[in-house]
């Protein structure tokens, strides 16, 4: 029965104050089930010696049985065959084993009654180490929930500093400042080596296309009178022109060198534009 109460003992004992004094619990736990299921097996192997135990006295009253009925019928034999003194001789030998038989019978159900108390102590402690290992998933399943909080609360906390908050807003400036000064340069760029002159006109025709679609909005709100349409031109007679006066030769040189001298001037113009 030793090994009952160790077992009982072990299993009563608190794990949580078990845990408290482990490093590492989880380990522990596993530790802990793996003992009492090693000291179950041993309980189960004494379980069953005992249950062996119970099975030979249970034989052996029945073999003192047996030979008290044999020497009761060879009691009968003497008496037939007219020798009492033998037939005493076989009762008093039948007697011993029906003694033994007594004192068998008496520890073989001595025996059964404490393999029956075995058996249903084994199948509670049985129990009570599955309980364990279910309460050993639960407490692991603690732990580690536990551990998550910890992690998620050392995390938040870190968050608490603002330094880093700081730091990620003066980076958000100075990239600011990185897109204005690209911005900058990108205009200064245009301004000083693109077309001036048709930029200007660019930013004059994008004045006049946002007039002109202010003034449409208003219309078509009745804030101003709808647009008139353009009265019909009529058509002038047509005008039979002479033909013109056919030049002479000296004339058309001098034209032609006329056309000539502005071209140049021209070109020379837009170099000079393309230089700047």
């Amino acid at each position: 029965m030793g090994i009952f109460s160790r077992l009982a003992q072990l299993i009563k004992s608190n794990l949580n104050d078990l845990i408290s004094k482990s490093e590492d619990p989880e380990k522990m736990l596993h530790q802990v089930v793996s003992d009492m299921t090693g000291q179950l097996v041993e309980a189960k192997k004494q379980v069953a010696s005992s249950i062996a135990d119970e099975k030979r006295l249970a034989k052996q009253f029945e073999q003192e049985m047996a030979h008290a009925a044999e020497w009761e019928r060879r009691a009968m034999m003497a008496l037939r065959a007219g020798n009492e003194e033998l037939a005493k001789e076989a009762l008093s030998r039948k007697k011993e084993h029906d003694q033994l038989a007594d004192t068998y019978k008496e520890q073989w159900a001595k025996q059964k009654n404490a393999v029956d108390q075995l058996k249903k102590a084994l199948r509670m402690l049985n129990d009570k180490i599955e309980e364990a290992k279910r309460k050993k998933n639960v407490l692991i399943a603690r732990k580690k929930r536990a551990e998550a909080q910890k992690a998620i609360q050392e995390t938040m906390h870190g968050l608490k500093d603002q330094s880093a908050f700081e730091t990620f807003d003066r980076m958000a400036g100075k990239i600011d400042q990185l897109e204005a000064e690209a911005e900058a340069a990108a205009d200064l760029q245009e301004e000083y080596t693109g077309d001036v002159l048709a930029h200007k006109f660019q930013t004059l025709e994008r004045g006049a296309s946002a007039d002109e679609d202010l003034l449409a909005l208003k219309r078509k709100m009745g804030m101003l009178p709808p647009e008139e349409a353009p009265a019909p031109r009529a058509e002038a007679p047509k005008r039979v022109e002479a033909p013109p006066p056919v030049a002479s030769r000296s004339e058309q040189d001098e034209l032609a060198a006329a056309l000539e001298e502005m071209e140049a001037e021209q070109n020379q113009e837009q170099q000079r534009k393309a230089g700047r």
